[in-house]
């Protein structure tokens, strides 16, 4: 939904904005794109201020009374024409008419209850419609206001527990396996961004990038005062995009900018749910990925060393001067479309939790209740924990790892962060292994996982010794007790954004 500043405050999040950017003019694109609730209160207010009624309007412009009513209540669009018409008669321009601010308190409190009846949540209470008129008295409006407010508040807040996202990531994962990681229509807006600037082939260099955000209508700007929550902020009005300074920030200053113009290119809308705010999350990932490491130029990359059998993640990171795990995370979204190989990925800490994780190749990952992986203990003899324990950090750890869902071959690096140790691992089915360097390594290990004997109990030796006899002090793992953060954009604080954006507008 979206929300008007008047002047009592709503409090209720205003990520959402009017569609479409103001302008001075209207053209017939910008007809299609009108609000036509607001529209229809303007109408109603100057219709009032010009003390006329409908008769005396339908008279003037030659429509029946009946559809200018219509239009007053945001159920019928006008005609361009008529847009012009009616600014004569009131005596404003276009732009007062279509102005993006209701012209009073009571015109915005109509048009966001009208806005909630005509919304999913509304309708999903089978309530009967609250006819919206000057009779209705203003407090009621603003408790109805009040009330839709708080019930989506509350759901909201409902909805936003640890169980909740692992579910939206148990769903979005099975969407992603069922279409092999691939996106098609994300390759194609991606293509289209490359082509207006003219890239060709190898790298994407930062001047290009600068060229992508000119492209798109953006500046670009290094602040040192950024939110703390968040990696980029971007600001419609001006059309600017605000980086931090940071020398600390663990993201590629490439990949956040990316992914911040994915939003725009990709056409997003504030985020409904968890769900709608992960999906975003990924279709982003993939459109910077998509630029950086474009299809083509990457699949000629992939197939030439597929022929040559030499496949390894660690080239095309090279090749295209990304980070690893952007790499293995293209590589996943390519293997199976352009090179018929099925493959895994994951992300897992030195602690042995993992953090992410992909496959379509059929490996046995562990899982809870609902099909979630993220949060669980990878087997200690799979290659994404034997790489930790690997004295050569700096060559890629390949291992064969007998499985009860077959053999798999792996490859893995470690990479470190501020939150710990992480290994990246790439894996197939011994079937396609044949492509890959490092598939003559003498590595091997075993796993009958879930089966707790295999790795989850002590052998019999350390408990015959130390049964009865140890006593560790766990490690408070507070996060386990916290619910998700709150907001669209979860844990986002919604003031300190706009106060931020605020403090920059005037800058130039």
């Amino acid at each position: 939904m979206c929300f008007f500043a008047y002047p009592e405050k709503v409090s209720t999040p205003t990520w959402n904005r009017p569609s479409g950017p103001q302008k001075s003019a209207l053209s017939v694109e910008d007809a299609e794109e009108l609000d036509v609730i607001s529209l229809g209160r303007r109408i109603r207010h100057l219709r009032k201020a010009k003390s006329m009624t409908l008769d005396d309007l339908s008279e003037a412009v030659g429509t029946a009374p009946s559809q200018l009513s219509l239009m007053e209540n945001g159920k019928r669009e006008p005609k361009l024409s008529m847009l012009k018409t009616l600014a004569g008669i009131f005596g404003v321009g276009l732009d007062e008419l279509l102005g993006a601010e209701p012209p009073t308190k009571r015109a915005a409190l109509e048009i966001e209850l009208e806005r909630a009846q005509r919304g999913p949540l509304y309708q999903s209470l089978g309530l009967p419609k609250v006819r919206i008129s000057s009779r209705l008295p203003m407090d009621v409006l603003e408790s109805l206001v009040g009330l839709q407010g708080e019930l989506e508040r509350r759901l909201n807040e409902q909805s936003a527990t640890p169980e909740e996202a692992r579910r939206a990531n148990v769903e979005l994962r099975g969407e992603m396996r069922e279409r092999n990681n691939y996106y098609p229509e994300i390759e194609k807006e991606a293509a289209k961004v490359l082509k207006a600037i003219g890239h060709a082939s190898g790298p994407l260099s930062h001047h290009q990038i600068t060229d992508i955000a000119t492209h798109l209508g953006f500046s670009l700007h290094n602040v040192s005062d950024l939110p703390h929550s968040t990696r980029s902020v971007t600001d419609l009005k001006n059309m600017r995009v605000y980086l931090t300074q940071s020398q600390r920030s663990e993201h590629s200053t490439r990949s956040v900018l990316l992914q911040a113009f994915g939003h725009r290119v990709l056409g997003h809308e504030a985020p409904q749910d968890y769900s709608d705010f992960l999906r975003q999350r990924v279709a982003t990932n993939y459109f910077a990925a998509s630029l950086m490491m474009p299809e083509k130029a990457t699949v000629d990359f992939l197939q030439k060393a597929k022929s040559a059998r030499e496949l390894a993640v660690e080239d095309i990171r090279d090749a295209f001067s990304v980070s690893y795990e952007t790499a293995a995370h293209r590589f996943t979204n390519l293997a199976t479309e352009h090179l018929g190989i099925s493959v895994h990925f994951q992300k897992v800490h030195e602690s042995g939790i993992i953090h992410k994780a992909y496959e379509n190749d059929g490996v046995n990952f562990p899982m809870d209740h609902i099909g979630a992986i993220e949060g669980q203990s990878v087997c200690r003899y799979w290659t994404s924990r034997e790489v930790f324990d690997v004295a050569d950090q700096f060559s890629a750890y390949n291992q064969y790892t007998d499985t009860t869902a077959g053999t798999f071959w792996c490859t893995a690096r470690t990479e470190r962060s501020t939150a710990g140790k992480f290994s990246l691992s790439i894996g197939v089915p011994y079937v396609h292994v044949k492509w890959f360097r490092g598939r003559d390594t003498t590595e091997r290990s075993s796993s009958t996982c879930p089966d707790e004997s295999c790795c989850r109990r002590p052998p019999l030796d350390l408990q015959k010794e130390w049964a009865g006899y140890a006593w560790p002090s766990a490690r408070a793992q507070t996060h386990l007790l916290a619910a998700m953060p709150q907001g669209a954009f979860p844990g986002v604080d919604e003031t300190e954004v706009y106060s931020f954006l605020s403090a920059h507008a005037q800058e130039r």
